[in-house]
């Protein structure tokens, strides 16, 4: 991975020095580290000649910019009504006790954090969760926890 200063300065150079270009480095620097740490921010606002508080408010207002560390892999629960009411509760449980964590957390050995999110685009297949780029759908709990030992058993190899 490249220093910090090297890949924003790569970014800046790769998406430009406007206000339009944020979002994309932002998108960059968190596909690269998986979060935005303080001084990302504040470089990234001397880079594009905005305020750190311009630069902090977009990155988190953001779900999917994570501005503390994370698992390995990020479970994102689908939290809008319509997978509610296809069960994303009992998805959150089945995940909490497997995972043996709460939402918000991440396990102990840092290979998973258990979040929840807004609207994914699959309502009509919920409840849906999104394992880092990866989306799951028509859930129930046993399939989520089948799905979560598989990135288990990924992750000792």
């Amino acid at each position: 991975m490249q220093e910090p200063n090297e890949l924003i300065k790569n970014l800046v150079e790769k998406h430009g020095r406007t206000r339009n270009a944020l979002m994309p480095i932002l998108q960059d620097i968190v596909a690269a580290k998986q979060y935005l740490d303080p001084s990302d921010i504040a470089m990234v606002a001397e880079e594009l000649d905005l305020s750190a508080a311009d630069v902090y408010g977009t990155a988190t207002f953001y779900t999917f910019l994570d501005t503390v560390p994370r698992g390995k892999n990020v479970i994102r629960v689908c939290k809008t009504i319509s997978c509610y009411m296809s069960g994303k509760d009992e998805i959150i449980n089945a995940l909490e006790k497997v995972l043996n964590i709460k939402v918000g957390e991440t396990t102990l050995d840092k290979q998973f954090t258990l979040l929840t999110a807004n609207c994914m685009g699959w309502c009509h297949k919920g409840p849906v969760m999104l394992i880092n780029d990866d989306v799951y759908h028509s859930l129930t709990p046993e399939t989520a926890i089948e799905i979560v030992q598989q990135y288990k058993e990924k992750s000792k190899n």
